[in-house]
């Protein structure tokens, strides 16, 4: 089980870490990128629904939020064409909980969610990854604008 959990943990900085490279997602597989996306949308929207709020000391939590941002890092100077094959993938992966009426405002939500400092976030996973105490300050103003910002693109689901 403490395997797993530590696992889980590294998976969980991977992501992060990856969300705040230069990797920004695959730009040959955009409607994968986009149901990825789409799909860790659709999970933290169930998360939100049912408690009122995102637990960052939740790991599926963070991982979630690590997916949003790699796919969101993937919109940064794409072309339209990219853009058009992420938001179809966008719709596929939400189970249509995105649909072409709120996909647009949910892209720029993501384009937006780019200028957010998750650097704190990304230390509080690489922690984890440690071994170290996983402790997420919530009043960091880069943390506090990521869950904002997050806050905002779900409830454009509704």
């Amino acid at each position: 089980m403490k395997l797993f959990k530590c696992l889980a943990v590294a998976s969980a900085a991977v992501i992060l870490l990856s969300s705040c490279s230069v990797l920004q997602g695959s730009r040959n597989d955009a409607k994968s990128t986009g149901s990825n996306t789409g799909s860790a949308l659709v999970s933290l929207y169930k998360i939100l629904t049912g408690s009122g709020s995102l637990d960052l000391s939740d790991l599926t939590t963070l991982i979630n939020i690590g997916k949003v941002l790699i796919g969101a890092n993937s919109l940064t100077g794409a072309t339209e064409a990219f853009s058009d094959q992420f938001a179809s993938g966008l719709i596929s992966g939400s189970s249509s909980l995105i649909n072409s009426s709120n996909v647009n405002g949910i892209m720029d939500g993501l384009r937006a969610l780019t200028k957010v400092d998750t650097s704190v976030l990304t230390q509080a996973a690489t922690a984890a990854a440690n071994g170290n105490a996983m402790q997420v300050n919530t009043a960091n103003a880069g943390v506090a604008s990521t869950v904002s910002s997050l806050t905002n693109i779900l409830q454009l689901m509704n």
